[in-house]
Order: structure tokens, then C-alpha cells, then sequence
């Protein structure tokens, strides 16, 4: 265990499982206090018990009021937050021609609007406490478009932007926020949905990362990247993208 983070307080939005949990493993491991936020109040209290200086609370990331009690929750029981990891997120597949209005909105209800609740509420608590970061979990999609998660590429490219303002605007206060784009990952969000991506583009997803980026991705490959954008190490590091994908954004085949 390293004191990276020593005395930090951080707060990890679906945080109970996958990149989530991974990143409050790693600040935890770091020295950072982590309060796990998750809708599954079961499994962040689930998570957070297994660290060294964890704690879980239930939070639904769609509504406003309740990202904003969490930051007063928090701040009250263990002073200014110094750390938002903002990476609840949700996936579906599905054609454009055939999403319906509601599976859209319901994408970027969780993956933009949440991130935007998440960025405002804790970006305001830091500027009026001397500074802090902030991480967005954005992905190689907001870069690129791919077949069947058009919503979700569209949150994250969502994402990357509200990221590089939120820098921008809060800059003078100490504040930084930079993105994690992320490639393919072997987590639930990516694995549950391999058989329809592989039935609709009628090619093995397997071959396809093989590929492009190599192997799949682990949350351990992603994970230390939070801990240092987390920490002072990146101190001159603000509204940044930082890509995360064995490669496959620079290959063309």
C-alpha cells in the first residue's frame, strides 16, 4: 500500500462492481477514504466493506438531488471531497432504426446526465474548498462510432466535451477533470452483450479486439491511470482525454 493519497476523500459512482469497484480498490489501496455510490445500495455497502477505509451508500446517479445529497453526506461525515470518480454507466444494444426513444434516453440519462450531476455537484463543493479532481469515465467511443450503441457513443463524446468545459470553468479554482477512455474491457457491461453484437455484425467480437487492440482489456489496465489523475502527480494534467485501449485507436486494420 502506497500513501498517494493519504488523507484524501474520494467518492466512486457505480462503484459496486466492474471499473467501478476496481478504481475504489486502487484508491483505497492508494491511502483515499472511498465512499462507494451505487442504485445497488447493497452491493456498495458489499464493496466497500472490503476495504481498508471504505464506506457505501445507495445513489441514483439520474436524479440531481440525490447526487447533491450524496456530496453533502459525505462532506458532513468526513470533510471536503478532494476525489470524483464519475463512472456509473448503462449499455444496450440496439440499430438506430430500431431504438426506441425511450432505450435512448434511458442511455444518456445514466452515462451524460449522471456524469453531469456528478461533475457540477462535486466541482462545485471543490472550488469552495481549495481545489480537488475529478475523473469522467468517457470511452474510445466518444472518438469513433460503432454499430448498435449509437446512444451510448453519444454520451460519451458527451462526455469528453462536458469534461474539457468543466476544466476550463473551474480551472482558476484549483480544480482539474480529465476523462478515462477506455477500449474494450472485460467487464459485465462489455461481455453481456458480445452474443448480440456477434449475431447483428455476424463477426466474432473475440477476432474483432484480437485485432485491434490485442487482448481485451482488464480493470487493472485501467484502474492505476484513475489513482494517478487522482493524485498530484498529475497536477498539470486538466481537461484531457486520456485513452486507454491497447492501440486500437491508432490502428486502421
Amino acid at each position: 500500500m502506497t500513501e498517494l493519497l493519504k488523507d484524501k476523500t474520494a467518492i466512486v459512482t457505480g462503484g459496486a462492481k466492474g471499473l467501478g469497484k476496481a478504481i475504489a480498490t486502487a484508491l483505497d489501496a492508494s491511502g483515499a477514504r472511498v465512499v462507494v455510490a451505487d442504485i445497488d445500495g447493497d452491493g456498495a455497502q458489499q464493496t466497500a466493506s472490503q476495504l481498508s477505509h471504505g464506506e457505501g451508500a445507495a445513489c441514483d446517479v439520474r436524479d440531481d438531488k440525490q447526487v447533491e445529497e450524496l456530496l453533502g453526506w459525505v462532506t458532513q461525515r468526513h470533510g471536503p471531497v478532494d476525489i470524483m470518480v464519475a463512472n456509473a454507466g448503462i449499455a444496450s444494444v440496439a440499430p438506430i432504426a430500431e431504438m426506441s426513444q425511450a432505450e435512448w434516453r434511458s442511455v444518456l440519462d445514466v452515462n451524460l446526465d449522471g456524469v453531469y450531476s456528478s461533475v457540477r455537484h462535486a466541482g462545485r463543493s471543490m472550488a469552495g474548498n481549495g481545489g480537488g479532481a475529478i475523473i469522467t469515465m468517457a470511452s474510445i467511443t466518444g472518438f469513433a462510432g460503432s454499430p448498435l450503441i449509437s446512444h451510448y457513443a453519444a454520451a460519451k463524446a458527451g462526455v469528453i466535451s462536458l469534461t474539457r468545459s468543466a476544466a476550463v470553468e473551474w480551472r482558476d479554482h484549483g480544480v482539474r477533470v480529465n476523462a478515462i477512455c477506455p477500449g474494450f474491457i472485460g467487464t459485465d457491461l462489455v461481455l453481456d452483450r458480445v452474443p448480440e453484437f456477434e449475431s447483428a455484425l455476424g463477426v466474432s467480437l473475440n477476432d474483432l479486439i484480437a485485432q485491434k487492440q490485442g487482448r481485451l482489456g482488464t480493470v487493472d489496465d485501467v484502474a492505476p491511470l484513475a489513482v494517478f489523475l487522482a493524485s498530484e502527480r498529475s497536477r498539470f494534467c486538466s481537461g484531457s482525454a486520456f485513452v486507454v485501449d491497447g492501440g486500437m485507436d491508432a490502428a486502421l486494420v
